[in-house]
């Protein structure tokens, strides 16, 4: 690939993404007022944000890899449903794949 045709697909997902952002602020108010649309946004966060996850700790390239990233995960989860603050749940997920690591796995 060209540096030329490098720097023109940049330019051109920039302004895409320039483009969303204008199209969301130019959005009426009123159509986002609607407790069925706000109930609709937060339910597409989450379950983006869940993809995310999934596919950051089981993905590998193009296979599905099982490491230190599941076990990991796993207690974040129990700390998350426990209400533990975000800090200690990033220290014991951490802290698990280390260890499960240090244990020689993943």
């Amino acid at each position: 690939m060209t540096a030329a045709v490098l720097w023109a697909t940049v330019l051109l997902a920039s302004l895409a993404c320039f483009a969303l952002k204008l199209a969301g602020h130019l959005v009426p108010e009123h159509w986002l007022s609607d407790p069925r649309v706000a109930r609709l946004t937060s339910l597409v966060t989450v379950a983006l944000l869940a993809s995310l996850v999934v596919v950051q700790t089981l993905g590998a390239g193009r296979g599905v890899t099982v490491d230190a990233r599941l076990p990991a995960l796993a207690v974040a989860g129990v700390a998350l449903v426990l209400r533990a603050p975000f800090v200690v749940v990033v220290i014991l997920a951490g802290a698990t794949a280390a260890g499960v690591r240090a244990l020689g796995w993943g």
